[in-house]
């Protein structure tokens, strides 16, 4: 990689970084390392042909998704979750409300599938067309279509607390941190 090739590449890792880091922790159910060593292996992996990418978010995006697919097809899995707890602060209604359902939604991911949780958050958190969800995880759109569907069912199951945070008078996040996922009772 020359010095101009290193150059781009870490002004684009200085300004993507963060909303990729947010899409690879929720792909990996909520777990903040294992999203970072999913960013980190896929920008290792767009650094060494940074000079052929014509579109290096979608690019390291779509390493994303691959390897996280990888993850959930390997048999080896290991089933454990680590996850800290969330720090104690003082803040208004709003931030304590979004940071609730924030809460609420992680959990909830956390306990669906990678299938699952894959499929759910490249349609509703990345915003992604069916067809387009379907070619990153090599699957028919029936397929993506009938995951979505269950997945959402299970959500509504696991975690029925989020059809009171999601009603129109509770608080909304003010970022993207997750999926916006109707809830129904």
């Amino acid at each position: 990689m020359d010095a101009t090739d290193q150059e781009s590449f870490r002004k684009f890792v200085a300004n993507r970084s963060t909303a990729l880091l947010r899409t690879a922790v929720l792909l990996s159910g909520g777990d903040r390392h294992a999203g970072e060593d999913l960013l980190q292996n896929a920008l290792v992996k767009a650094a060494g042909r940074w000079h052929r990418i014509d579109e290096p978010e979608a690019y390291v995006r779509q390493i994303l998704y691959r390897q996280q697919v990888s993850r959930w097809r390997l048999k080896g899995r290991r089933n454990e979750l680590t996850v800290a707890e969330p720090p104690d602060r003082d803040g208004s209604a709003d931030a304590a409300g979004a940071a609730e359902l924030r809460l609420v939604m992680r959990d909830a991911l956390a306990r669906l599938t990678a299938r699952q949780r894959t499929v759910l958050v490249l349609r509703y958190f990345e915003d992604l067309p069916e067809a387009d969800v379907a070619r990153l995880l090599g699957c028919t759109v029936g397929t993506v279509r009938s995951t979505a569907h269950r997945s959402l069912a299970k959500l509504r199951t696991l975690a029925p607390e989020l059809s009171a945070l999601g009603s129109p008078e509770a608080v909304q996040p003010r970022s993207r941190d997750f999926a916006p996922v109707e809830v129904r009772p």
